[in-house]
């Protein structure tokens, strides 16, 4: 904690304190830590489907889609490392997860896209409409600007994927976040994410 002195008329000394120092990392809480752990998995989640997808269709969507997850990853993970947390993802491998909700939302997933091509498109638009989702629920639990830009970051990639995915599908029924918000993002142009 940063602190001044100043001597005041008369001789009075007053001790001023600023809760943040500059290049200091303010602490986050337990939610945020939790966001950020289960976040770092759900963007492996994606990656992970598409390369899947890829292997199995050879659709250069689910290519660019998982370098952009792959990207969404390490932002996460430079989050993790910034404030000393433990990244979640031990094993790299594709398909492999810490969270078992998320390995059983990947089993359940790739054997959805495995069984045609509009299927596995299907399933992109429901993994960035679940993205998008969760990251409002993230920005919510949360004031620290590091997480902020982050999340604001990511939920505009996840737009821009959802928009990639609904353009080859032709439709989508939005199942996480609102009609509202689905028409806003379809009907609006792609974004410049991060800048």
């Amino acid at each position: 904690m940063k602190k001044s002195i100043m001597i005041l008329a008369g001789g009075l000394i007053l001790i001023t304190a600023c809760n943040k120092d500059e290049g200091e990392v303010v602490p986050l809480t337990e939610q945020e830590k939790t966001d950020l752990r289960f976040l770092r998995e759900e963007e492996k989640l994606a990656r992970d489907v598409y390369v899947y997808s890829y292997n199995k269709y050879g659709q250069s969507i689910f290519n660019n889609i998982s370098n952009s997850e792959q990207s969404h990853m390490n932002s996460v993970l430079n989050l993790l490392n910034n404030y000393g947390l433990t990244d979640p993802v031990i094993n790299d491998a594709y398909g492999v997860f810490s969270n078992s909700e998320l390995q059983t939302l990947y089993n359940e997933l790739t054997i959805k896209s495995d069984s045609s091509l509009n299927k596995a498109l299907e399933v992109g638009a429901n993994i960035e409409d679940l993205d998008i989702n969760d990251i409002d629920i993230f920005k919510k639990h949360t004031t620290n600007i590091d997480l902020i830009n982050v999340y604001d970051n990511l939920s505009c990639g996840s737009r821009n994927h959802l928009r990639s995915f609904v353009g080859q599908l032709g439709s989508y029924t939005p199942v996480y976040i609102s009609q509202t918000e689905y028409d806003a993002i379809i009907n609006s142009s792609n974004e410049q994410c991060g800048q």
